[in-house]
């Protein structure tokens, strides 16, 4: 058999079956200690950041001493099944460059930096100067998204709904990643106060738990580079197509001089 073709049938087995202990995750984890697995344990809340976008409702039971605090709610036509039916939206309010929104009666409040709780409570403190009682007030960030690209299953940009989302809940949304993905050196791509912060983590290595990119804020992207094994098989491929691409040229070349000599002789 030509050397050749061994080659281009065992070379890409060899390159993709070269590494599995690459694609577990978490290794090791069963063999910390009580007092290590604690060291991974992080809380995490969300904090606001500029450009985001809020809904803001404020309850209390007078309905009637709250209409200040609460604009009317826009209504869209949505198209239905078998009608169109009218569907009601909270207003919204942005998170301006210098991290404040614009509250009505309230006017400019800060809101960059703090997590939904500590807004909620900053904006509790002010409507107590208007009304007296235990007030009621949601916060929710509607822009919350992350994006996944490269090897995964499915490339996605994901809504965050909850504003809490790990890297691997992120993942396992987009269906893991592929047989060819590089584990051990994921990167994040993160804005943070309009400076791109760059991290990376190994989701081989348990200590993943204890990364400040372990928990994905609002615009984080993720990119999962191919590994080695796929990287070499696609240089390797790119040279069997330069040469068969050669191959071609060169008997195409010769059939057309070999049809012009054919012509010539007759």
């Amino acid at each position: 058999m030509n050397i050749k073709l061994i080659s281009a049938i065992l070379l890409p087995c060899l390159l993709s079956c070269s590494t599995p202990r690459d694609v577990l995750y978490f290794q090791g984890l069963d063999g910390l200690t009580q007092e290590q697995r604690a060291q991974l344990n992080q809380t995490y809340a969300s904090s606001i950041v500029a450009n985001d976008i809020l809904t803001i409702s404020v309850s209390f039971w007078d309905a009637t001493a709250i209409l200040p605090f609460n604009p009317p709610a826009t209504t869209r036509m949505t198209p239905g099944m078998a009608e169109v039916s009218p569907t009601e939206y909270l207003p919204t309010y942005l998170v301006d460059t210098d991290g404040a929104i614009t509250f009505p009666l309230l006017g400019k409040i800060q809101a960059a930096g703090l997590s939904k709780q500590e807004l909620v409570d900053s904006l509790k403190e002010k409507i107590s100067h208007y009304i007296e009682g235990d007030v009621s007030v949601i916060v929710n960030i509607v822009n919350y998204k992350v994006t996944l690209m490269g090897e995964v299953v499915r490339p996605s940009a994901l809504t965050v709904r909850n504003e809490k989302i790990s890297i691997i809940d992120a993942i396992g949304q987009c269906g893991d990643l592929t047989i060819n993905g590089n584990r051990k050196n994921i990167l994040i791509i993160r804005d943070n106060n309009g400076v791109k912060e760059f991290g990376r983590v190994d989701l081989t290595d348990p200590a993943i738990f204890a990364s400040p990119y372990y928990y994905l804020r609002q615009n984080d992207i993720v990119y999962v580079e191919p590994n080695s094994a796929k990287q070499k098989n696609a240089r390797y491929s790119q040279g069997q197509q330069f040469t068969i691409s050669i191959f071609s040229a060169v008997v195409s070349a010769l059939s057309l001089i070999g049809t012009i000599v054919i012509a010539a002789t007759k």
